[in-house]
């Protein structure tokens, strides 16, 4: 009876203990986004990201954080295609020209953020990502009928968020992040077997409510 009793008294202050160390905080957080498609000849392009996180905080090391964000993300460069011309005699003639392209790809993405303190203002990030499609714009001049053998990729992409951050005072904090997708950004409609994924690089700010 003595043991038993021993034991619920130390269960009872482990749970008040456990209970003690939780909290749930949320905050926003937007930045740059630095990105490109891969297996491509296309460049990087910069714009940005923006949403919404909840912290839920389960020890002193480790935070459990979902995220809500919209991200632009996308690729610029020069690409081939081709426009025709048509003759007296009615035949008509391939032209082929370079012309600029700004792809433009945004996306809902829904992140299950695992956050682990190595001290109390130096932090790691990593967790996996699942990301809707909800824009896609492939700018560029369309003049003469011009065409190219490219087009939006899969209408959803998931893969791994991994980065670091900084706190500051106050709730601020600061944050560098890598996200790789694994799905077609967009089909080169060739038949190729080349999987051209989603490659960002984040660089932002977070704000934490009731710090």
């Amino acid at each position: 009876m003595k043991i038993n009793l021993a034991f619920v008294v130390l269960a009872f202050f482990v749970i008040t203990s456990i209970q003690a160390q939780v909290t749930f905080k949320p905050g926003i957080h937007a930045g740059v986004n630095i990105s490109k498609i891969t297996d491509s000849d296309l460049n990087a392009k910069t714009d940005f990201y923006i949403g919404a996180f909840g912290a839920l905080k389960l020890s002193k090391f480790y935070t459990l954080q979902p995220e809500l964000t919209y991200s632009r993300q996308g690729a610029k460069g020069s690409v081939d295609g081709y426009y025709f011309i048509y003759q007296e005699n009615g035949q008509a003639q391939s032209i082929y020209e370079t012309r600029k392209l700004d792809i433009s790809l945004d996306y809902l993405s829904f992140v299950t953020m695992n956050k682990f303190n190595l001290t109390e203002d130096i932090y790691l990030l990593a967790g996996p990502f699942f990301d809707i499609m909800v824009g896609d714009e492939f700018k560029i001049d369309k003049s003469n009928n011009y065409q190219i053998i490219m087009s939006k990729g899969e209408d959803i992409d998931f893969g791994i968020i991994a980065g670091a951050g900084y706190s500051l005072p106050k709730g601020i904090s600061f944050e560098v992040r890598i996200k790789k997708g694994t799905r077609d950004a967009f089909d080169d409609n060739t038949g190729s077997a080349n999987v051209n994924t989603n490659l960002v690089y984040q660089i932002g700010a977070t704000y934490t409510f009731g710090k």
